[in-house]
């Protein structure tokens, strides 16, 4: 498809590709502990109930997406951290069918779910959700996690090219009227076929968090949003660099996107109060078994490991935004000017920090342009 003919698509279809300039959503809502590593919550803080009334919320608030972890096997530690977790694609169709217009997603693990498989159950939360479904595609990096499911953690470039042949049949499937043939590396497929397509053309908003060489290549080409975790604002200036590799390589529009822990209150004060009070009660031994996890397996989130191991605790590397609801618009801000499109944002207690942040932070953003 051409370029202007997917920019036309994306623009009129999703919300992702809209007026605003930065858009907001949730991330990790389906598992205990979200991405904050601390005791201050275990796997009996994850409630179905819960779930629904943020998402919901975030629906009200005109938040853009609701993205969730694929997570099967938890951290350790005292609180044994993501290790109660809800399924993302039953997740995603559950909470599709209860809101209005967020884009809910569901993340897919390449090496767990045959393609075909993906394909269908996309095209079928597409249409549950009346065109506002996505997809973030990872190629997996916890091999204790692939050990439950019998398989090994492949090379790191290795899992790229299977990525690349899988993400292939996915699109073929959404798009193709006709029944074709597949011979690759790692999938033999005959006349494989799937009805109906999704709602979305070509197909629903794909995403990708890869960071390494192969990585950016696989996002620069086949996704439409990159999705990274700058530990610090400044790492936002080199993350930036995949839409203009797109750009150049490929003549691809790429969106960029990260997530990143809000902790706001009526005071810096306070905020810092509440931000070192989540270091007090980490999970430090959760903590170190996943940074032993992604450092020996993964290379997308080397950045953050240069950073102080409170950030790891607070937000798996990603820089933490603390403050007023004034410095939480500023740092947000920011964020844009550097190049974000979008901002998924996680907390400590999920419903009512964002009602505070819907209450007090979306104003101002509005005031400033951010949005509408």
């Amino acid at each position: 498809m051409e370029r202007e003919q997917l920019r036309q698509l994306r623009s009129e279809q999703s919300n992702l590709f809209g007026e605003n300039k930065i858009k907001l959503g949730i991330f990790a809502l389906n598992c205990s502990g979200g991405n904050l590593i601390t005791t201050l919550s275990g796997p009996d803080s994850l409630s179905w109930p819960e779930n629904l009334r943020v998402i919901q919320l975030a629906d009200e608030l005109g938040l853009e997406l609701a993205l969730p972890l694929g997570r099967f096997k938890g951290q350790g530690g005292v609180s044994n951290h993501n290790g109660a977790t809800f399924e993302v694609f039953t997740w995603a169709a559950a909470m599709a069918q209860a809101t209005k217009q967020i884009t809910c997603f569901a993340t897919s693990h390449v090496a767990l779910v045959h393609p075909l498989i993906a394909a269908k159950q996309a095209a079928t939360i597409d249409h549950i959700s009346g065109g506002r479904f996505g997809l973030n595609v990872v190629m997996g990096w916890f091999a204790k996690e692939m050990a439950m499911f019998g398989t090994e953690l492949s090379e790191h470039d290795d899992r790229y090219r299977y990525g690349d042949e899988w993400i292939e049949i996915v699109k073929r499937l959404w798009s193709e009227v006709e029944p074709f043939d597949f011979r690759g590396k790692y999938f033999s497929l005959d006349a494989v076929e799937s009805l109906p397509k999704p709602i979305q053309k070509p197909g629903p908003i794909l995403v990708n968090a890869g960071t390494s060489k192969a990585g950016i290549d696989f996002t620069a080409r086949h996704v439409d949003v990159s999705f990274g975790s700058p530990s610090k604002p400044e790492d936002i200036n080199e993350l930036a660099k995949v839409k203009s590799f797109a750009d150049r390589e490929y003549n691809r529009d790429l969106a960029l996107m990260c997530s990143a822990p809000i902790i706001c209150r009526e005071t810096e004060r306070e905020a810092k109060e509440v931000y070192h009070h989540i270091l007090d009660k980490g999970d430090w031994a959760a903590a170190d078994e996943m940074r032993r996890n992604l450092g020996i397996q993964s290379r997308s989130f080397e950045m953050g490991f240069e950073e102080r191991a409170q950030r790891f605790v607070v937000g798996y590397g990603a820089n933490p935004i603390v403050g007023s609801p004034e410095q939480v618009a500023d740092q947000l801000m920011d964020y844009h000017v550097r190049g974000m499109d979008g901002v998924v944002m996680y907390f400590l207690d999920y419903h009512s920090e964002l009602k505070y942040f819907g209450d007090r932070v979306l104003p101002l953003l509005k005031q400033a342009g951010l949005r509408v």
